[in-house]
């Protein structure tokens, strides 16, 4: 990239007006974030109508796709952090080498984590709280999983590098284009070809490696960065910087997906038709978040780059504009989820009464907070690129992760599927409470 149009993009990422500018980049990651979460609730959405326990596999798989998610984070995220910090200083050099080193190493943790699936299949399945009856169907599930695993990581990874690089229009075509695909191989695999449950994760694996492709190609358009193997030269201080950057990430989606592991195993003292609820009601919400999350990508860039320019006006600015934005949504989805949770739970299974109405009333409960997801995902995320790397990781730790883990494990005891079912919602509140006093300090620590 010429010397100009690294002034060009600096240009862009410090004078625009904040406003504009988060509108800008959040777009593209908006529509990404929701294809993709359209696409993560179509393979519930098509298996559900085959039997109860197809959608319950998909569950029980789950918490390993997010503890994949969370690795591939860690990755992406710590290197992005990082890149978007060095281009705004103007330090191009070392952005290229620790942007090889994120990608090249997730992509061979990767290949290990799946050879390593694949051993203990039946033992990993029954720790993310397969029951005997759903097991069969989840080993169908799992098998393909495991093989697109190194692309979906990678695929991340690449994914969070364009969006801190400003490049979020061209992040969203390799992910879209997965997606995309995605929707349409899943009844074609699942019905038309018989293959059930396993359809659903073949066409997740295909989908993946297309987006991993697509977006490897794309890595250097529009003065991004182009991935080379010739630059991964890893150094501790590659990784020290990747830690700092992404551990609020691992930390958030790695406790995701060990309480969701949780949340099987408790359910399934109740049946299967539980699981198959509780994994549905997780998918609509979800897709509910996916606003919320791309919204925050628009933000996270201008955070990194005003913040590595020492324009924290801007940073500061960004931050409200983004709070204001999205809490307004989540509102929004509140009301209308809470009138609405029964259609919502019957476009899945709608003559399942039971699990229509297990499945409507967890929803009605996590809509009495869900309006807070907003302020804790802006405050996450200003931290994270902030460098507050201890509240950071904490605050992303709590809402999916020890909060959660907390409540199933109190809920239970005491008031048994209804405690399971309004864990969630609690978790989201004592969140809530922890991320007011830790983005205030962050905002006044940055205003001294």
């Amino acid at each position: 990239m010429s010397a100009t149009d690294q002034d060009k993009k600096f240009s862009m990422m410090t004078t625009q007006p904040v406003s504009r500018l988060v509108l800008k980049l959040a777009v593209p990651s908006i529509i990404t974030m929701m294809i993709s979460a359209i696409y993560n609730m179509a393979d519930t959405f098509y298996v559900a109508g085959l039997d109860v326990q197809s959608p319950a596999a998909v569950g029980v798989v789950f918490p390993y796709m997010a503890f994949i998610q969370a690795i591939a984070f860690f990755f992406g995220q710590g290197s992005a952090n990082y890149i978007s910090r060095a281009l705004g200083a103007k330090d191009r050099e070392n952005a290229e080498m620790i942007a090889a080193t994120g990608f090249f190493t997730s992509l061979f943790t990767g290949i290990f984590i799946a050879a390593l699936g694949f051993v203990f299949m039946d033992d990993l399945l029954r720790l993310l709280g397969s029951t005997s009856t759903i097991m069969p169907y989840a080993r169908a599930y799992f098998r393909y999983i495991l093989i697109g695993t190194p692309f979906i990581m990678s695929s991340f990874v690449m994914n969070n590098q364009m969006r801190f690089q400003g490049n979020a229009f061209i992040s969203m075509l390799g992910i879209t284009t997965g997606a995309l695909l995605n929707i349409v191989l899943d009844p074609v695999f699942i019905f038309v070809l018989h293959m059930g449950v396993s359809g659903a994760s073949l066409a997740t694996m295909l989908s993946q490696a297309v987006s991993f492709l697509i977006l490897l190609k794309l890595s250097g358009r529009r003065d991004g960065i182009a991935l080379s193997l010739r630059d991964f030269r890893p150094k501790f201080w590659h990784y020290r910087e990747i830690t700092a950057g992404g551990l609020p990430s691992l930390g958030r989606q790695g406790l995701a997906s060990i309480s969701m592991a949780y949340m099987n195993q408790l359910a399934g003292f109740y049946g299967d038709t539980a699981i198959a609820a509780l994994s549905i009601v997780f998918r609509v919400t979800m897709f509910a978040t996916a606003m919320v999350l791309g919204f925050g990508q628009g933000f996270q860039p201008v955070c990194g780059f005003n913040f590595g320019a020492g324009k924290f006006d801007r940073v500061r600015r960004a931050f409200w504009f983004s709070v204001s934005v999205g809490t307004a949504y989540c509102m929004c989805l509140c009301i209308a989820g809470y009138f609405c949770a029964e259609r919502i739970i019957a476009l899945f299974r709608p003559d399942d009464a039971d699990l229509i109405a297990l499945g409507a009333k967890a929803l009605r409960c996590e809509c009495l907070v869900y309006w807070s997801v907003s302020f804790v995902t802006m405050s996450n995320m200003f931290l994270q690129n902030a460098r507050k790397t201890i509240r950071a990781t904490t605050l992303s730790a709590s809402r999916q992760g020890f909060m959660l883990a907390l409540a199933l494990y109190v809920g239970r005891r005491l008031w048994g599927l209804d405690g399971i079912i309004t864990a969630q919602p609690i978790a989201d509140g004592l969140t809530f409470l922890l991320a007011v006093p830790f983005a205030w300090s962050g905002l006044r620590e940055m205003r001294s």
